[in-house]
């Protein structure tokens, strides 16, 4: 019997050991795929920004396994009233991170790559939300003028680098709906009316959808 428990128990080790193991391969193959993206001539550039994204992303999941969301008080949302969610809890207490944790990775990036390298690497933290969101103002608002849309990117650019810092999408989309409504209380205040305006889309794209079935 004892050399049965002795047997499962050498199994579950060699399962954490695996597990762990997987997860650090997943960070280090993610690392590499990206900075291999960028087609960088200079190796030991490419190693100092490979190894820079696995320092961030081992650090922002070491951080959300080790503080879940039960540790901020169930309780209120002062902005709105409404009772914090499950979600709304654990961004709280993600984004109570080290500063320096996101510092470490920016000032590598910016050091290290131009501008347009640094947007791929937070484009791929965050699969593309930026242009993808962009693409339903613009869709949403047919005649956005470029002011509008220079402030709207503004906040999605601002949405990506601060959500680079969250483990899950669901977190990551969590964080673009903040800007998003930030997004939507600049067209509205700018004499725009996103309500309807969000209706009219919905409309039009049921009125599409039906003819084609017609």
């Amino acid at each position: 019997m004892k050399n049965i428990l002795w047997f499962c128990l050498v199994l579950l080790c060699c399962k954490a050991n695996a597990q762990s193991a997987g997860g650090t391969d997943e960070v280090q193959q993610k690392a590499q795929r990206w900075t291999d993206g960028l087609t960088l001539a200079d190796k030991a550039k490419a190693k100092r920004v490979q190894q820079a994204i696995v320092t961030h992303l081992k650090a922002v999941i070491d951080w959300h396994n080790t503080h879940p969301y039960t540790l901020v008080p169930e309780g209120i949302n002062p902005a709105t009233g409404n009772k914090l969610s499950n979600m709304d809890r654990q961004i709280i207490v993600c984004s109570s991170k080290p500063a320096a944790i996101h510092t470490a990775l920016m000032q590598v990036l910016t050091t290290e790559l131009n501008p347009e390298q640094v947007t791929y690497i937070l484009d791929q933290y965050t699969i593309g939300k930026v242009a993808f969101t962009l693409k339903g103002y613009e869709a949403i608002v047919p005649d956005l003028t470029e002011t509008e849309r220079t402030a709207i990117l503004k906040n999605l650019e601002q949405a990506r680098e601060q959500a680079v810092d969250y483990k899950s999408m669901k977190e990551i989309s969590a964080i673009f709906e903040i800007y998003k409504t930030k997004c939507e209380q600049y067209l509205n205040s700018n004499g725009r009316n996103w309500r309807q305006l969000f209706k009219n889309y919905v409309d039009k794209v049921k009125a599409e959808k039906a003819k084609k079935k017609g």
